[in-house]
């Protein structure tokens, strides 16, 4: 099958971007969109001309590292997957597809496709830690967790930090991935000693880093590879809630 690729090409953060025209010739359905990424590379380096950089890791989903919006959508718009897992057989032969970085002003371009995602490093810096000793292993697993809350926290965990969610939403806003990560730590019993603590400084720090707010459009789950839900934020705003009001 083949393709025409329309790709932003940006040779850094203080230089105006551009969209250039390729083509992905006789590509394989079974592909993934990164490996169709890595042929077209490969023709125009044999070209002498400079390859797309884009981000990619582990490309098995785990890692968070691939951020392309396909067609206008985070990770290509097929629920539950990230760009790596996404293969060339949801696209027809003949197809015009669009890629561009995440579009965010807390995400700034580092190059072509790759943007610079530390805002939300500093982000799990402020707030994600748990200080309890728990001993080794066995102490660890004798703590009682009510089932409920051990699959939740493991629902929240699940966040890869992608930023899928701030560059879908109209507001650039990190709700998503930092209520994410406030409640898999909130919901355990070793993470109630900073909960307070936890969800201020995380919040704050999330304001400062310049994300918009949360309105609520649901498009951020939509687009999450891993599903996590925006019940997650509802939790994380009466945690915040409840710490303001001890604080006062």
């Amino acid at each position: 099958m083949n393709l025409t690729l329309k790709v932003w090409r940006q040779k850094n953060s203080n230089t105006p971007g551009r969209f250039e025209t390729y083509q992905a010739r006789n590509v394989i359905p079974d592909m993934s969109f990164l490996e169709m990424l890595d042929v077209v590379n490969e023709d125009i380096i044999a070209r002498g001309e400079d390859p797309i950089a884009f981000d990619s890791d582990c490309r098995e989903g785990i890692c968070g590292m691939c951020s392309l919006v396909i067609s206008g959508i985070p990770h290509g718009g097929h629920r539950g997957t990230a760009s790596c897992q996404l293969h060339l057989r949801h696209f027809k032969d003949g197809d015009t597809v669009t890629i561009e970085p995440w579009r965010a002003k807390a995400f700034p371009i580092i190059k072509d496709l790759i943007t610079n995602r530390s805002a939300f490093d500093r982000i799990i810096q402020a707030g994600g830690f748990v200080s309890v000793n728990t001993g080794g292993t066995p102490d660890g697993n004798a703590l009682p967790v009510p089932k409920t809350d051990a699959d939740r926290s493991m629902d929240a965990a699940a966040c890869i930090g992608c930023g899928a969610c701030v560059a879908v939403c109209k507001n650039a806003s990190a709700m998503l991935f930092v209520a994410a990560k406030v409640s898999h730590l909130n919901l355990l019993p070793q993470g109630k000693a900073e909960k307070d603590r936890r969800v201020l400084n995380m919040v704050k720090q999330m304001d400062s880093e310049g994300f918009g707010n949360c309105t609520v459009t649901g498009s951020c789950e939509a687009v999450c590879p891993k599903e996590i839900s925006l019940s997650f934020i509802a939790k994380m705003n009466r945690d915040y809630g409840v710490a303001i009001l001890k604080g006062r």
